[in-house]
């Protein structure tokens, strides 16, 4: 567990990604966004490519980001972007993007990610979706970018994590429910808890100049809430009864939502910063067993122990 003093930024938790990141110049840096082209995705990759990054949306369906490809060559000063194919479920689609690569890379941020699946589905190597998607995907991608990530000299991975890591720790005896009922929010907070614990492993990339850290966006109305039913948003409160979304006085717009993600991805503020878990642009204190206080990153996704098993774990399951 990480014992220095937490992270503090002049962010608070109403900013905006355009904001965190005013006056950053990445110019001739290079970045890939799962996910791209929806939701805070995007809002990431209009930020980072308005500071000048040459920005490739990774999605498995590249035509939807063409119109946010339109609207950014229209922007004085961007950086180019481009769509390229990517199904972080699919091993064989995850090796041809990284073989495809070329040069080095300075931001990877693994945005991408499925929320709630109401029944448990598998992909053809067994594993659970949700798992498969946002964590052993991702696992699976950075390393396969190991190399282009050290070339760039410092270069930096952002994992973006939730909130709903905090009740559910990695499941080593069956991380994939064979054994234990499929519960949705269990499968989504596990994996969210095994991406916190892929950046506290990661330390082993430092002297490769690679630092990686986690982060939850906040509540956001976006396309993750796809596969929860009318009857729970409205018992989220985001719904009335006419079905039209309706954000409670918390949630952030997309814009604020993606405001962490791109001040770990660009910011000078984070130089050399790793294995650390981030929210409202701040880095999060560390709850421990049921504290119901909103907030925070659970000592149990911090563990240095479990993180270098799951490592393991993860680096055996996709070979």
């Amino acid at each position: 567990m990480n014992a220095d003093p937490r992270l503090t930024t002049p962010f608070d938790s109403s900013a905006t990604a355009a904001e965190v990141i005013d006056g950053v110049d990445l110019t001739g840096r290079r970045a890939v966004v799962t996910g791209g082209a929806s939701g805070i995705g995007t809002e990431t990759v209009r930020a980072l490519a308005a500071a000048g990054a040459e920005v490739t949306i990774a999605t498995r369906r590249p035509a939807s980001a063409e119109p946010l490809i339109r609207e950014l060559s229209a922007v004085s000063g961007a950086g180019p972007v481009r769509a390229e194919a990517l199904d972080l479920s699919d091993l064989a689609s995850v090796d041809s993007f990284a073989r495809a690569w070329g040069g080095p890379l300075d931001i990877l941020v693994a945005n991408a990610g499925i929320m709630a699946l109401p029944k448990r589905t598998i992909t053809t190597r067994g594993w659970e979706m949700q798992l498969a998607t946002n964590f052993l995907g991702h696992f699976a991608l950075a390393t396969a970018l190991r190399a282009p990530l050290r070339a760039a000299g410092s270069a930096r991975i952002v994992v973006v994590s939730s909130g709903a890591h905090r009740k559910v720790p990695f499941d080593f005896d069956d991380p994939h429910f064979t054994q234990r009922p499929y519960e949705p929010w269990a499968a989504y907070g596990q994996s969210k808890s095994a991406e916190v614990l892929f950046t506290v492993a990661a330390r082993r990339w430092v002297d490769d100049g690679i630092t990686v850290n986690a982060l939850n966006p906040g509540y956001i109305l976006t396309n993750l809430q796809r596969h929860l039913d009318d009857d729970t948003m409205r018992a989220f409160g985001v719904m009335d009864d006419e079905g039209n979304l309706t954000p409670l006085p918390h949630y952030k717009t997309p814009a604020q939502g993606a405001a962490t993600s791109v001040l770990l991805a660009a910011s000078p503020l984070l130089k050399g910063v790793t294995g650390r878990y981030f929210e409202d642009n701040q880095e999060a204190r560390v709850v421990h067993g049921d504290e119901e206080e909103p907030g925070g990153v659970a000592a149990h996704a911090l563990d240095r122990r479990a993180a270098d098993r799951l490592w393991e774990y993860a680096a055996d399951a996709i070979r």
